[in-house]
Order: structure tokens, then sequence, then C-alpha cells
């Protein structure tokens, strides 16, 4: 287990069931337990790197589950070149003549890393089972060989984490309509989206068999409520910060100093004639 930390309220009510009606959590509280969870994630990144912890977050769900929104909030506040997210597009024709995980081995974490798979090499046992992209054989052959490769990764020392989204039928409804209407998110969809809504139960069916093969106790999956996406995302950070053994570890005091004033010109009159943006706010 990692190391403990304060839970949130928001954590403790997370544990209903997403029929429950929670109260609504206000933004001032949702903004201040994300404070509290993304400075365990800073320190998390300090004991990564001091450690050479190799680490790798796997993200799955229905579309608009709430995946992206979770993973915004994991690496907004820490280094890029620690966290590292991964979305790959659809597979080009020479990566389809590939074994099919080479295209994900080589975005694995090197010593010091965390990578974070917005969709994974589970989109065989998903997208690519309901829509007809592989064979019966491809994707029965794939859900026999998942947990032997995982465990391949546990013994070379990653830990792997995986999380489940889990959207409602009317709450997808409605974030797609929300896409749909707010120009600013139309980029989210796509005619997979669409086809994905008129096929719920199928990728049900999909979601089912995938657990029944793949959540083995060695890599477990976590069904993370998302209709509720505040709450969804503090549970699943205050989660993962609980299955990665990390600590505190001293970090010395940075002190500016005093500026060496040494060479002062006026470097402001230096910039004069070159080509500013207009200041328009």
């Amino acid at each position: 287990m990692g190391k403990k930390h304060k839970k949130s309220t928001a954590g403790k009510k997370a544990g209903k069931s997403q029929d429950d009606k929670l109260q609504k959590l206000s933004r001032k509280d949702y903004e201040k337990e994300l404070e509290k969870l993304q400075g365990e994630l800073v320190k998390l990144q300090f004991w990564v790197r001091k450690t050479g912890a190799k680490i790798i977050l796997v993200f799955e769900g229905r579309d608009a589950a709430g995946k992206g929104g979770a993973i915004k909030r994991i690496t907004e506040r820490v280094s890029p070149r620690v966290f590292k997210v991964v979305a790959l597009p659809a597979p080009s024709e020479r990566e389809k003549t590939q074994l099919y995980m080479q295209r994900y081995l080589k975005h694995f974490p090197a010593a010091g890393e965390i990578v974070l798979f917005d969709r994974s090499w589970y989109n065989r046992a998903g997208v690519e089972r309901v829509m007809g992209f592989c064979s019966d054989h491809e994707y029965e052959q794939f859900l026999a060989m998942a947990p032997a490769f995982e465990r391949v990764l546990l013994e070379n020392e990653i830990i792997l984490i995986k999380y489940w989204f889990d959207v409602s039928m009317d709450e997808q409804q409605r974030r797609f309509q929300d896409r749909i209407d707010d120009e600013r998110k139309q980029w989210k969809l796509s005619p997979m989206d669409t086809e994905s809504f008129n096929r719920w139960y199928d990728y049900s069916r999909a979601r089912d068999a995938m657990f029944m093969a793949t959540d083995t106790d060695f890599a477990p999956w976590s069904i993370v409520p998302s209709d509720d996406k505040k709450r969804a995302r503090l549970n699943c950070i205050s989660h993962l910060l609980t299955r990665i053994p990390y600590k505190e570890l001293p970090r010395p005091k940075v002190k500016l100093g005093k500026r060496n004033l040494k060479n002062e010109y006026d470097d402001k009159a230096s910039l004069e004639g070159r080509h500013i943006i207009p200041q328009v706010f």
C-alpha cells in the first residue's frame, strides 16, 4: 500500500453507488481537496525520480466517461518529463502488421517515469471487438495473453494500475449532447462516438468479458463511478496514491539570493521596434 494521506470527505461519500443521491460538491470544496491531492502527486513525483520507479496507469471506459478530465487533473501540476500521457491514434498500416502489443511497448516507462495511457492495449477488448476491427481469433488470443503480459510487467518491477471509468447511460447522453451544443467541445466528437452511443449493450458485454478474463489478483481493475466528474477525479487520485508505496522525501530549501547587477543596462529599451503582440486584453 502507498503512503497514507488524509481522506477527503468527498472520497468517503463516493464509496456509494452511482444511483445514490450525493450532495453536490461545491467548487470551493472540490478545488480545496484537489489542491491537497495534487500536492501529494508532487511528492510522488520526487519519490519516483529518486527511486527510479516505473509506473503505468491505464485509463479505460466508455466515450465521455471522464478519463481525459481525470488525466488532466493528475498531470497539470507535475512535470511532463515524469508524467507522460500516451493517447495513440488508430494503428497505421505498418503497425497493423506488427505484434499487437508492439506499438504500446515503445511508450513504456524508463526508470523515474509514470506513463498514463488514455486508452491502451485494451482497445482490442473494447472498440476493436465491438466494431469488428479484429477477428474472433485475435480477440480471444488477446484475452488469453493479457494477464500473462501484465504479470511480466510486474516481474520487471513495473507498477501497473488499471482504471475503468463507469458512466451511466443517461449521463453519457447528456455529455454527448453537451459536446454537440458547445463548439469548444465538438473536437471530442467522432463518428465512432455516435456509433458507440448506439451500441451501449454491445460495449457492456465486451466490458464484462474483459473483466472476466483480465481482472486478476495481481493486476486488478479498479472501477471509478464517474457520473459526478469532480468526485471521480478526486477519488481516482486518492486511490492511486494508496496503490504506490511512495514517501515524502526531504527537499533542500531554495534561496534566490541576490541578482548580479554588475553588467546592468536598459534591457527593455533594446526591445523597442520588435514585433510585440497586440495588447487587446
